[in-house]
């Protein structure tokens, strides 16, 4: 073997057949670009989150354990001291607590705020997050009392939209100061959003199953009263109101009176 091949052979693996770690081309070079596997487990984390969530909107747990688990899943992801939900009191013009996973007394009794007053009542009338390093030091932060006994610091809020149309405002909070990144901001905001689905969905069922009975009590009243008619040979108007002064003479409802008259009817066939 010559003497060049002798040399190249003793050389040092990082030297031998490549370019130097200087050239940022390296061993070094390599392994500050390989991923993070902290980041890779705190994405999958928030993507885990997200599915539990969903899991949670399509299942037949009822509104209040929904909104319960999401501020729940919510704090562990963000690491958030107190995660709070509040839903907007459209006649009062108020955020009012929901949901929280805090059991502090102090926190679950705050007032109402007011749309537009206070950071969620400016989140809520904006339309837009808003996040805060300090909320005691803060002068739009309504509730500095209890941030101070609660040892609250930062706090990230977000608007609960469905459709353009805010319904509520998801809060969390830490109990050290910290600057919540982009990706906190998408993380919370998708969790919101998916909170105000499943509460647009909930409350449209229940509408329905409004106009669904008083349709069927609406049904049931017509019957009863052409019933009277027919056996007592009086007015559709006369009939109406003989209901009527039943329902309040004994306080039930007009269709508890209907059925009643109905299932009487029946009795005498």
């Amino acid at each position: 073997m010559s003497r060049r091949g002798r040399d190249r052979e003793s050389r040092p693996p990082e030297v031998r057949g490549g370019p130097s770690v200087a050239s940022g081309r390296g061993a070094g070079a390599v392994r500050d670009t390989d991923p993070d596997p902290s980041a890779d487990g705190h994405l999958r984390k928030q993507i885990e989150a997200l599915e539990e969530v969903s899991r949670a909107i399509v299942s037949d747990l009822y509104l209040e354990d929904i909104l319960k688990l999401i501020v729940m899943v919510t704090a562990e992801v963000m690491d958030s001291n107190i995660c709070s939900l509040l839903l907007l009191n459209e006649k009062e013009g108020t955020l009012e607590i929901r949901a929280t996973q805090s059991v502090s007394e102090e926190y679950l009794n705050k007032p109402p705020i007011r749309l537009g007053e206070g950071i969620a009542g400016m989140v809520a009338k904006e339309n837009r997050p808003i996040q805060v390093r300090d909320v005691k030091t803060d002068p739009r932060y309504a509730n500095k009392r209890v941030a101070e006994k609660e040892g609250l610091c930062s706090l990230l809020s977000v608007p609960m939209s469905v459709k353009g149309r805010v319904i509520g405002v998801l809060n969390c909070y830490t109990s050290t100061p910290r600057e919540f990144t982009p990706e906190d901001v998408k993380l919370l905001t998708a969790v919101a959003n998916q909170a105000a689905v499943a509460i647009e969905n909930t409350e449209l069922l229940v509408k329905t199953r409004i106009i669904q009975e008083e349709l069927q009590t609406r049904k049931l009243v017509e019957r009863a009263k052409d019933i009277l008619m027919r056996n007592l040979g009086i007015s559709g108007e006369e009939a109406y109101r003989r209901m009527q002064r039943k329902s309040m003479n004994t306080r039930k409802s007009m269709r508890e009176i209907a059925e009643a008259i109905i299932l009487a009817d029946v009795g005498e066939e």
